[in-house]
């Protein structure tokens, strides 16, 4: 696989301002996320996902939804979700919202599949986190499996059997693409290898480079299971941000980022929160974030992509609710300046690169 796509994610992110503490108008949240997408789009970013959650503070619950009103007024951009919560939906009803989506956009739906990192799903709707990993595995298989049949006979532990049943609508990709978002845990990354779908690594919080071993574990597995390493892309998945300046995109971003950080420390125990300096820290060459002038952000996608040769980056770059007009102007100059950039840099890396990861 050659080139690199260069993209985005969002959750809604309805973080309140840090400093006047004032509430989000969620209906306004939402709109504006429709608004994020269509100028990514206009500005040649490569694919936009939205992620499912279940609290006040990330307000889509429905991927699926955001994405079909995107699909309506974009022309070019692959619409993902990042992720969807396999464990607790149900994969027909995934498979039939992603291929409605499909037929909208004439062909740019995705799915990105993951068990969850939050867990309010499970209990909201009726699971066990006893039965957190084999609830994703069993859905996921069944998920594959409605992409190559259109009449499903399939029996599981924790969902009533489908006999001889005709699954509609058909998307206009076939297959469907689906993506497995993963964070760090291996057999993560060999149960992703052993069907041959495609990872998103989230890099969050942590250094890039400890988790080369983890890609390279992945490809693998990838080759054991009988799959080609060169055919099946790797995403990275990082919080960042853009301003014409480092000083202005670390201002705009640190606030919200650092609210939202602590917010879900507390709430997990992770101890010490984020302050200014750490933050800074993070954006420093081998730090997690991407947030930056262009040129420092091209310079770190670039260093991870020789790190990972990695086909696609996602950057969650609404993290904590930046303002919306500085927002706007980060997806600018992600799409005009620094996309640009990157493509032409993997280009001539890619005339010269025999690797076979790349």
């Amino acid at each position: 696989m050659q080139g690199i796509e260069l993209g985005l994610y969002s959750f809604g992110d309805a973080t309140p301002d840090p400093a006047s503490r004032r509430g989000v108008d969620v209906g306004q949240r939402v709109r504006d996320l429709v608004e994020e997408i269509v100028l990514a789009d206009q500005v040649g970013l490569d694919v936009f996902g939205v992620g499912e959650h279940h609290r006040h503070d990330f307000p889509v619950s429905s991927p699926a939804v955001v994405l079909a009103a995107a699909a309506a007024r974009t022309s070019r951009i692959r619409l993902t979700s990042a992720v969807t919560v396999l464990s607790s939906d149900d994969p027909v009803r995934v498979f039939q919202d992603f291929a409605t989506i499909d037929l909208i956009s004439k062909g740019r739906a995705e799915i990105m599949a993951g068990r969850g990192s939050f867990i309010e799903s499970f209990p909201l709707f009726g699971y066990d986190l006893a039965d957190y990993q084999h609830l994703f595995l069993e859905k996921l298989d069944l998920l594959l499996e409605l992409r190559h049949e259109e009449v499903i006979t399939w029996q599981g532990r924790h969902r009533a059997p489908i006999v001889d049943r005709p699954v509609h609508p058909r998307p206009e990709q076939h297959p469907l693409p689906v993506w497995v978002a993963v964070g760090g845990t291996p057999q993560s990354v060999v149960n992703a290898a052993a069907r041959g779908l495609p990872i998103s690594v989230a890099i969050i919080g942590a250094a890039a480079q400890p988790f080369i071993p983890f890609v390279t574990l992945y490809r693998q597995a990838l080759a054991e299971h009988g799959h080609d390493p060169a055919t099946v892309p790797v995403g990275i998945a990082s919080h960042g941000f853009l301003a014409a300046t480092s000083q202005r995109a670390a201002d705009i971003a640190a606030p919200g980022l650092m609210t939202a950080m602590n917010q879900i420390g507390r709430e997990r125990g992770w101890g010490s929160a984020i302050d200014r300096a750490q933050f800074d820290r993070m954006r420093e060459p081998h730090g997690a974030l991407m947030v930056g002038s262009p040129a420092e952000v091209t310079e770190k996608i670039l260093a991870e992509y020789e790190m990972f040769g990695n086909r696609r980056v996602l950057l969650h770059m609404g993290i904590g609710n930046p303002p919306h007009a500085d927002m706007m102007r980060a997806i600018e100059i992600y799409g005009t300046e620094v996309a640009p950039a990157v493509r032409s840099a993997v280009a001539a890396g890619d005339a010269g690169n025999t690797s076979p990861t790349r």
